[in-house]
C-alpha cells in the first residue's frame, strides 16, 4: 500500500514545554526546570518542567498497561503506524531539520542526513512486524516436540544521546514498536525536543495507541537510576559515554528483577591510509568524515593513521581542504562546522588542543572559537598515547600518526581500548579485507570513512564500545525474546533407578 501524506499543509507542533506520558502531555512535577537553548545563538527555545520519579514511574505503569493489546495487534495494523509515522516525517519534513539544526547544532547536511536516516528506519521498521517468527526443534526424547515462541519482551526503556538525537531514539525505538513492545524514552537534557518529544508528536499523529509510548525529560540525578531500575522495563538501549554506559550496566544487573542492556558506548575510530591509497579518494572521505557534524559522532574519525610513503603528500591535501571548509551559521546549505553542543564540551576541546600544544606537537590548522563555534584543528607528528589520540574527541579536532608499514598501522590503529568503527583506504581491495579483517572493531570499511549506519546492518562495537548490536535482524533480537515450549506428544518412560538410563534425557 502506497501511503501519501494526507495532510500536506501542517500547523506547526506545540507543547513541547510538556512530559508526554500515557498519551497525554503534561506539566512534568519536578522542581527543577531544563532550559533548552540553540547552541548558536543562545536563544531559549524551550523550557521544560522536568519529570519528577512519580512521572516516570506513570509513564512505565502505562507502558505496561497498554503493551499486552499493542503486542496483541495484526503485525499489519503495527506496520501502517510505523508507515504512517514516515508519512507524518515526509510532511513535516523542514519542520524536523530545523528542530534539528537549532536544537543540537546539526548543520543543514547534517540534519538532512539525519532524517533520511530516521525515515529510513521507520520504513524499515514496517517490515520488521513479521520477524517475530518462532522454530520447530528436534528432540532426542521419543514423542516429544520442541517449540521455540519469540515474542516481544514487554516493555524497552531507551536512553538516547545528543549528538545525533533523532536517529539514536528512532533507532531502537521503531524496531522496539514494529515487534510489539511499549517504549519510555529518556531524552538527553541539551535535545530533550529532538531526542524524544519530537517522536512523541510523530506516532501519536501516525495513530500509535495512547500509551505505548512515553516520553520523559528529566535530570539524571532525579530520574536517572530509577529509570534504569525501575520493575517494569526488560530492556534497556542506552547510547552515550563508556563511563556512563558502565554505570547502566552495573544498576541493570543490581535491579530487583536484572534487566538485559543493550550499549552503545565511546569511539576512538582509526582512519588507516596504506601506502597504496588513492589519495584523492581518501581526502574526500577524510574530510567527510573527521568533520560531520563538528566531529560530535561517535563514527568519527579520532586518529588518522597514514603510512610514511604518502604522509605527506595526505597531510598537504588534508590541510589544503578542511583550511576551506566553511564555519558558521549551521542553518546555511554550504556550512560544514557548526556549533559544539555546549560550553563545556568546548572547554574539554580546548583543554586538549592546549595540552598538545604544550607537548610541542606541530599545529597545522587552527583559531580560537567564535561562541560555541570552534574551527576545525589538525595536528601533525601525534603519538598514540597522547590524550589527542588516545581520548574519544567529539570534536573537530584531530591528529595525524605516521607510521612504517601495514604491520604497524594495524598496531596503532588496535591500540586502544575502543573498538567502534573504523577505515583502511588501499589500492588493493583484497588487501584492505585483510587488514579490516584484523581491525579490532565492530565495523570496518574499506575505502569510505567511518560513519555508516544502515537500518539492515549490525551497528555495534568491541571491547569498551558497547555490547550487543543494533538495526536489521540483531535488532529484532534486541527486542525479543524466545520462549521454549516443549510438547510430549506420547506417554513418557521416566526411570525408575540408574541402570534404565541409556539415551538422552534432558534434565539440569
Amino acid at each position: 500500500m502506497n501511503f501519501q501524506p494526507s495532510l500536506p499543509k501542517l500547523s506547526p507542533y506545540q507543547g513541547f514545554d510538556l512530559q508526554f506520558i500515557g498519551g497525554d502531555w503534561k506539566r512534568g512535577r519536578s522542581e527543577r526546570v531544563n532550559t533548552d537553548r540553540d547552541p548558536y545563538t543562545g536563544e531559549t527555545l524551550v523550557e521544560i518542567a522536568q519529570a519528577s520519579r512519580e512521572d516516570l514511574d506513570a509513564a512505565f505503569t502505562s507502558a505496561k498497561k497498554a503493551q499486552g493489546e499493542w503486542e496483541a495487534a495484526p503485525p499489519s495494523a503495527r506496520a501502517e503506524v510505523m508507515r504512517k509515522a514516515a508519512q507524518v516525517m515526509e510532511a513535516r519534513r523542514e519542520e524536523i531539520i530545523s528542530w534539528l539544526i537549532r536544537e543540537s547544532g546539526s548543520t543543514r547536511i547534517k540534519a538532512s542526513l539525519e532524517w533520511d536516516a530516521v525515515h529510513a528506519a521507520l520504513l524499515y521498521a514496517a517490515g520488521t512486524v513479521y520477524s517475530l517468527e518462532g522454530r520447530i526443534l528436534p528432540t532426542d526424547v521419543p514423542g516429544k516436540e520442541g517449540r521455540v515462541y519469540k515474542r516481544p519482551v514487554g516493555v524497552v526503556g531507551v536512553i538516547s544521546p545528543w549528538n545525533w538525537p533523532l536517529q539514536l531514539t528512532a533507532r531502537s525505538l521503531a524496531p522496539a514498536l514494529a515487534l510489539g513492545n511499549a517504549v519510555v524514552v529518556k531524552p538527553a537534557s541539551d535535545t530533550p525536543v529532538t531526542g524524544g518529544l519530537l517522536m512523541g508528536k510523530i506516532f501519536e499523529e501516525a495513530g500509535l495507541p495512547p500509551g505505548v509510548l512515553s516520553v520523559v525529560v528529566g535530570s539524571g540525578s532525579e530520574i536517572g537510576d530509577p529509570f534504569v531500575q525501575h520493575a517494569v522495563p526488560r530492556v534497556i538501549s542506552f547510547t552515550g559515554s563508556t563511563p556512563v554506559g558502565r554505570g547502566i550496566g552495573r544498576l541493570a544487573m543490581e535491579a530487583k528483577i536484572i534487566k538485559r542492556v543493550d550499549l552503545e558506548l565511546g569511539g576512538n575510530s582509526p582512519f588507516v591510509v596504506l601506502d597504496d591509497a588513492d589519495l584523492e579518494r581518501a581526502v574526500d572521505a577524510a574530510v567527510f568524515g573527521k568533520f560531520l557534524h563538528q566531529g560530535q559522532i561517535c563514527m568519527i574519525v579520532n586518529r588518522f593513521i597514514v603510512d610514511e610513503a604518502v604522509c605527506d603528500e595526505f597531510t598537504e591535501r588534508l590541510v589544503e581542504r578542511v583550511r576551506n571548509l566553511k564555519v558558521g551559521d549551521p542553518n546555511a546549505s554550504d556550512t560544514i562546522i557548526g556549533p559544539i553542543i555546549n560550553q563545556s564540551q568546548l572547554d574539554g576541546l580546548m583543554k586538549r588542543i592546549k595540552e598538545t600544544r604544550a607537548a610541542g606537537v606541530p599545529q597545522l590548522l587552527g583559531g580560537d572559537p567564535q561562541g560555541l563555534v570552534l574551527p576545525p584543528h589538525l595536528f601533525g607528528d601525534v603519538r598514540n598515547d597522547m590524550p589527542i589520540a588516545a581520548e574519544e574527541l567529539f570534536g573537530p579536532v584531530a591528529g595525524i600518526i605516521r607510521v612504517r608499514g601495514d604491520e604497524e598501522a594495524l598496531r596503532v590503529a588496535n591500540d586502544t581500548e575502543y573498538g567502534l568503527s573504523s577505515t583502511v583506504f588501499t589500492g588493493d581491495l583484497d588487501r584492505g579485507v585483510r587488514f579490516a579483517q584484523r581491525m579490532e572493531a565492530g565495523m570496518s570499511h574499506v575505502n569510505d570513512q567511518p560513519v555508516n549506519d544502515l537500518p539492515n546492518n549490525p551497528f555495534g562495537g568491541e571491547k569498551n564500545s558497547g555490547i550487543g548490536r543494533f538495526n536489521g535482524r540483531w535488532g529484532v533480537e534486541a527486542f525479543t525474546t524466545d520462549h521454549w515450549i516443549s510438547v510430549q506428544h506420547t506417554p513418557r518412560q521416566y526411570p525408575e533407578d540408574a541402570s534404565q538410563i541409556q539415551g538422552p534425557w534432558g534434565g539440569g
